[in-house]
């Protein structure tokens, strides 16, 4: 073995010291050592469900895009039309290759006039960094990868908004990043600033402004991989720990959550475990689960985020090839999938028909903690060509490790919060 055959060390992020101090367990995630648990997976799940988790996302990566002619580079390089996208706004997309396979799954702000926030997963940063320099870097564009400068914290659950109340300061009235207050728009236009409540209250789903939290420049945004509401703060790295303490310190001020049986924290800190299992029963893909790059979006179940009546784009006319062939053999779909008892269909096990026909393979599954009984998404080959989506309620069988599962097409999400 020589040096060049040696692994490198995974990152660690500007909160690493924290996570050890709290006892976490950590994992190594798209190279970067991160918390998998602090205490329980399961009652870290039920604190997001019930009252109001946080979690370390600084593994994530941020490129910044910008300049005059930032948002039609950014048209050319992703399928979807981020021209569209107000200023304050934000779209969940996706980079393609050529043929069209899925290289991430993103989601991209438009955080100010000629300027762009694309942020990807961990594991796929440095390519897609380097595919958007490739496609959208020019004399009115440019591309930094600004990732490791940067740290990102989350605050999912129904007190999301509760705990932040008291750690933001304030930030900027965009328009478009806001509902209008009660009553209709106030007399004499919007303020150029609103309070941090006001902002917070107002703020909608995937939204983003500038603000201030704790004394420190951040960009807020109502986005979340959880299936609660709930909010993620973009910071510098060098901030990080300071902005995790103020906000640990507010959810520990506020009275805990009654729930049947006793009481859950305010605020509690949460890993990638229940941060999988949550966007599992809010029925969110996963790449290397659901998306990979051997699978076009429509393969997915995702051909919506697909905008081929705009101008061409890196994989348009793959994409537009494959979107005619719906339904037709070499397709996949994605399904949702739900069993009875305790034991769950986990990545990698096979689904059948009942006459013993294999469709596909489940992509990601668990024994669901908030439903009680087993979920699971896969990927399987269409119902008919004329109807490539399998009916809810059609039963099927999933081999878990030798031995049949009884599961049921349900339509998806699992889990939806109530409003």
């Amino acid at each position: 073995m020589t040096e060049h055959d040696v692994a490198p060390a995974p990152r660690t992020t500007p909160l690493h010291r924290v996570h050890a101090a709290l006892g976490a367990s950590f994992t190594d995630f798209g190279g970067w050592q991160m918390p998998l648990r602090y205490t329980s997976d399961l009652a870290e799940h039920h604190a997001v469900r019930r009252s109001a988790g946080i979690f370390d996302l600084s593994h994530m990566g941020e490129v910044k895009v910008t300049g005059p002619g930032a948002a039609a580079a950014l048209d050319h390089a992703l399928v979807g039309a981020v021209s569209a996208v107000a200023v304050g706004r934000a779209r969940y997309t996706m980079i393609v290759t050529p043929d069209g396979g899925v290289i991430d799954d993103l989601i991209v702000y438009h955080v100010g006039d000629e300027e762009y926030l694309v942020v990807p997963n961990a594991g796929n940063r440095e390519r897609v960094a380097a595919e958007l320099v490739a496609r959208c870097a020019g004399p009115d564009c440019a591309v930094e990868d600004i990732s490791l400068v940067t740290g990102l914290i989350a605050v999912q659950g129904p007190r999301a908004q509760e705990v932040l109340g008291g750690v933001i300061e304030s930030g900027a009235a965009m328009p478009a990043a806001l509902r209008h207050p009660e009553g209709g728009a106030p007399a004499g236009g919007e303020p150029d600033v609103l309070c941090g409540p006001s902002l917070l209250r107002r703020l909608r789903p995937y939204a983003t402004v500038r603000a201030t939290a704790a004394g420190h420049s951040v960009l807020l945004a109502r986005t979340g991989y959880t299936g609660e509401d709930g909010f993620e703060v973009f910071c510098g790295a060098e901030d990080a720990e300071d902005l995790w303490t103020v906000l640990t310190d507010a959810g520990a001020a506020l009275a805990p959550t009654v729930v049947e049986g006793g009481t859950v924290a305010a605020l509690t800190p949460c890993g990638l475990a229940a941060r999988d299992s949550l966007r599992l029963e809010a029925g969110m893909p996963l790449y290397g689960h659901e998306l990979h790059e051997v699978l076009t979006p429509y393969d997915a179940g995702l051909g919506g985020v697909v905008r081929l009546d705009k101008p061409g784009f890196v994989g348009r006319e793959a994409l537009a090839e494959r979107a005619g062939r719906e339904g037709s053999e070499g397709t996949t779909v994605l399904v949702a999938l739900a069993g009875q008892g305790r034991r769950a269909a986990r990545a990698g096990a096979t689904v059948l028909d009942a006459g013993g026909q294999v469709l596909g393979t489940v992509t990601s599954g668990l024994l669901s903690p908030t439903l009680g009984h087993p979920v699971a998404l896969a990927l399987l080959r269409p119902f008919r060509e004329d109807h490539p989506a399998w009916p809810v309620g059609t039963a099927l069988v999933a081999d878990v490790r030798g031995r049949p599962l009884d599961v049921t097409v349900v339509a998806s999400p699992f889990y939806t919060r109530a409003r």
